[in-house]
């Protein structure tokens, strides 16, 4: 009987429960009951095995029919999760038909059923980010496009710049998600490879059986045969970590500016709000950013995870002692973190709240600053640039030191007014009017994850 621990009491909030669903200890033996299960039927297949033995085997290939606290107890001993298990298997199947025993793990060694488990595994787990991959793109797309024309103040060394959109900052998380996507779907046939090498790698105990056995085991999990063993060669397992890093880092900086937004100096876009969402244990005022936490906190936490994946490349000779162990933990932490990290910025795309007006507002804070550049562009070409330059500087400075609109001190000015009328002046301080490319930034991040989509 299998006893399934609580979940921890952060894992609500920072794992998705699919994701967690794959790396229970319940997942965790079912991937490695499932390679012993497909060890049998391929062995049948080429005749090591009697095709009489194989159903005794396959029924006794359920997790739930191991004491996960008796296995854990055993791992202390064993030194891996696998020994314990394969002789617990072998006691089920023994009760049931004592001939098939004999059979069980035949020609494989502990780190082939613990490798290959964790692919399949892992195939799982890369399903649930790729599907939430993709239906994070669709919401960010299709709230990019909705704001491709809603101004804001660009923000750089975190002053205020020049304007941009709303839909032109969410494009650019909607461009890395795509290329975190395509990353993702190149690995895909490196990473979902069969792990089969028996006790040093060469496969010796299955004789001249031993390749067939490995192709009817590949096909029979529907995994790649790669050109030979990898058990302390880790880079496709190291690969997926470092793309899973790559993701953390996007839904981090996406988490990063809602959560600066949000700030009440700025109150330009919300997370969704909801009973019990973002309070304060004492101030009934605050709409703190949860969400946004979540995202910052798996950014911040992955690439040390992932430094501890590289620490353990260098492994010993054909097996490993320590490094290979350090991984255990570490992957499925990843990929429960990054899980966690995509629900909470659906949840904060789907239903972000915009504060147009206030955007608006915070625009012209500056009282005109923030378009400078525009007026230096067009006077540049009329003055020169250097000459052009010093004049903007010295109005912005006037601007500032007499609290009055650039616009006013803009109009004020001889030299500027010799060459600018008053409608260019009124254009060129009009934020709408100098939004770029914002609206083709948009436009082309959408086609990229369309392209990708279809």
């Amino acid at each position: 009987m299998t006893h399934r621990a609580d979940n921890q009491l952060f894992d609500a909030y920072f794992t998705a429960p699919a994701m967690r669903e794959v790396f229970s200890d319940h997942g965790r033996l079912q991937g490695m009951l499932d390679f012993e299960a497909a060890l049998a039927r391929a062995e049948a297949s080429v005749g090591l095995v009697p095709h009489t033995a194989v159903p005794a085997i396959e029924a006794a290939c359920k997790a739930e029919r191991y004491d996960t606290r008796a296995l854990a107890e055993a791992i202390a001993t064993a030194g891996n999760s696998a020994i314990p298990l394969v002789k617990a298997l072998g006691k089920v199947v023994a009760s049931g038909v004592p001939e098939a025993e004999r059979y069980v793990h035949l020609g494989a060694t502990s780190q082939d059923a613990m490798d290959t488990g964790l692919v399949l595994q892992l195939r799982d787990a890369l399903d649930l980010v790729e599907a939430d991959l993709v239906k994070l793109a669709d919401t960010l797309a299709r709230q990019a496009l909705q704001h491709a024309d809603t101004p804001m103040v660009g923000r750089t060394w975190l002053q205020h710049a020049t304007p941009v959109t709303l839909g032109m900052k969410l494009a650019g998380v909607l461009g890395a998600l795509t290329r975190h996507r395509q990353r993702l779907k190149e690995l895909r046939p490196r990473l979902l490879c069969l792990q089969f090498g028996g006790a040093s790698g060469s496969l010796a105990a299955l004789g001249s059986k031993a390749l067939p056995v490995a192709e009817a085991l590949a096909e029979q999990l529907k995994l790649s045969l790669p050109e030979q063993p990898w058990h302390t060669h880790r880079d496709r397992l190291v690969e997926f970590a470092s793309v899973l890093g790559l993701v953390a880092g996007s839904l981090g900086k996406f988490g990063r500016d809602v959560s600066l937004l949000m700030q009440t100096e700025a109150g330009e876009l919300f997370e969704p709000s909801a009973p019990g969402k973002g309070g304060s244990s004492t101030m009934p005022h605050k709409r703190n950013p949860v969400g946004a936490a979540v995202l910052i906190g798996a950014a911040t936490r992955v690439p040390g995870l992932i430094a501890t994946l590289f620490s353990a490349m260098p492994q010993e000779h054909e097996r490993s002692l320590g490094l290979w162990h350090a991984e255990w933990e570490t992957l499925p932490d990843i990929c429960c973190l990054v899980s966690g990290a995509l629900r909470q910025a659906q949840v904060i795309a789907e239903g972000m709240q915009v504060d147009a007006e206030r955007m608006r507002r915070n625009l012209d804070l500056t009282q005109g600053l923030v378009l400078a550049e525009a007026v230096s562009i067009v006077l540049a070409q009329r003055l020169g640039r250097d000459r052009a330059h010093h004049l903007l500087e010295q109005c912005c400075q006037r601007a500032v030191a007499e609290q009055r609109h650039l616009r006013a001190v803009l109009g004020d000015e001889p030299q500027v007014s010799a060459e600018l009328s008053a409608e260019e002046l009124d254009r060129l301080l009009d934020p709408a009017h100098y939004l770029g490319q914002a609206r083709v930034w948009v436009a082309r991040a959408v086609a990229d994850h369309q392209r990708l989509t279809a």
